[in-house]
This record gives C-alpha cells, sequence and structure tokens, in this order.
C-alpha cells in the first residue's frame, strides 16, 4: 500500500526516512529540514503506525513492500534510504528485495539479527489505559509511569495520543503492533538476498543493537558496509545527538 509521506526540499537527490516502532514520520522532522538543504527528503509513516491506514497483519516483508511501492509512487528515481530501528530492518529488507529503487542505505541502530522481545509491556500499557475521562496528557503519563518508568519515554510515546473534541485516542492499531511484536524483534530467517550498494550502519555507544559479533552476518548481506559509532548515544541516534549523527550522514549521503 501507499504510505503518508511528508517531504522537505525541492532539490538535491532523493533521500528518504524512516522511524522506529511507535514513532511517526514527524520523529525525522528535525533532522530532515537539516538534511533538506541539499535533499529533497521524504518520511513515510510505515504501516499501523502515524497516519498510515490500520491493517490486520504487519511484518517486514509487508513493510518493505509498501515502502518498495511508495518510492515508486514518488517516481524520484533510486534513493537514499534512512531507517531507524523497525525502520532500519525495513529499509534493509527493502535494499535487499528491491535493490533498484535503494541508491544508498543508511541503517540507524538496528542489524538484521533477532532481539529478544522488547516493549511488549510498553505496547499494553498503551492498549490498556483508560482513556474515556482523559482531558490532558498527563492522565495518560500517570497511567504509564508502572510500566514505562522513564519520563523521556513516555513523552515519546505519548506523542501517539489524540486528544481533540472526540476525546482521547491512540494513533497507532496498538491490538496488531502488539501482537506483531515477536516478528518486529526478528528478522525474517528465509532472506538469503545482497545488497551491494554502498551501506552505512550508524549506531549509538551507549546501545547494544548493533554489536562486534554482528558484523559477519551484516557483510554478508551488505559486503560494503561502513559503521560509524555515536559515543554519546543511544538507541534513539539522531534525537539524541543530533549534530553528530549528520555529521556521519551528511557525507555519505552526499
Amino acid at each position: 500500500m501507499l504510505l503518508p509521506v511528508t517531504s522537505y526540499g525541492e532539490s538535491g537527490s532523493p533521500v528518504v526516512v524512516m522511524h522506529g516502532l511507535f514513532g511517526s514520520g514527524r520523529n525525522w522532522m528535525t533532522a530532515a529540514r537539516r538534511l533538506a538543504s541539499s535533499h529533497r527528503v521524504f518520511a513515510f509513516d510505515l504501516r499501523n503506525h502515524g497516519s498510515s491506514p490500520h491493517t490486520d497483519t504487519m511484518s517486514y516483508p509487508e513493510m518493505a513492500a509498501d515502502v518498495f511501492e511508495t518510492i515508486s509512487d514518488l517516481a524520484v528515481g533510486p534513493v537514499g534510504l534512512v531507517g531507524h530501528s523497525m525502520g532500519g530492518k525495513t529499509a534493509m529488507l527493502t535494499a535487499l528485495r528491491h535493490p533498484e529503487v535503494v541508491d544508498r542505505l543508511v541503517v540507524v541502530d538496528a542489524a538484521p539479527v533477532v532481539y529478544p522481545p522488547a516493549f511488549v509491556a510498553y505496547a499494553q500499557a498503551m492498549r490498556t489505559a483508560d482513556l474515556s475521562t482523559v482531558q490532558r496528557r498527563a492522565d495518560v503519563d500517570a497511567q504509564l509511569v508502572d510500566a514505562v518508568e522513564s519520563p523521556g519515554t513516555r513523552a515519546f510515546l505519548l506523542q501517539n495520543l489524540i486528544l481533540d473534541e472526540s476525546g482521547a485516542r491512540w494513533k497507532p492499531n496498538l491490538p496488531v503492533i502488539e501482537a506483531a511484536l515477536p516478528a518486529i524483534s526478528g528478522w525474517p530467517a528465509d532472506e538469503h538476498g545482497v545488497y551491494t550498494g554502498p551501506t552505512l550502519f550508524v549506531y549509538g555507544g551507549k546501545s547494544d543493537y548493533v554489536q562486534l559479533s554482528f558484523q559477519d552476518t551484516i557483510k554478508q548481506y551488505f559486503p560494503a558496509v561502513e559503521y560509524s559509532e555515536i559515543p554519546e548515544a543511544g538507541h534513539w541516534v539522531h534525537a539524541e545527538r543530533l549534530d553528530d549523527f549528520l555529521a556521519a550522514v551528511t557525507p555519505f549521503l552526499a
């Protein structure tokens, strides 16, 4: 299916950016505006997130197919494809299965490996929050405290809350996302493709999502791989250390 797209910039080579779990294209707004000084930047909302349609299933092959269809529909030629976390795995699979639409690949704090299931407690806490009498975000924040200790993480999750004259509701398709979490934490076991284009893995020095032990596996899929560590960043590299992230990514995308 075609994904919602927010565009930045009017000239330069095309770059597509993709968010992680419980995110949306707006998470990339600040970075996209900076990149738009020399690129046409397109921020996607992946299925069941942001403004995208809600679907009953959610797997990496499906998400990669969505991305391929949306890039093809943009008709801007092969793109620099950038993805964080879940978006990074989606970007990897898109490049492996549809290399004709990917000029170069940037994977942000993710690897083509199976991770222990994460964020299950977050999904459950969001889905089971009582929104019937909510009037302020603080009302929902208080309900998430037990499952989500970090105020910053709660603030990130609460970006998904809609508050309007109709009341409070979540934007993402939480039941389907929760059911899909094992697949989202994983990686397609039957994937044997190879993407030979330029590839950059950017990762946080305070994160364990990209480990030295993963490099042999990464190189099997992406033989032209380069690495850039952002020492002071955790998992949300581009949000935590934007200047350092752009210093690593901008020359590569150029």
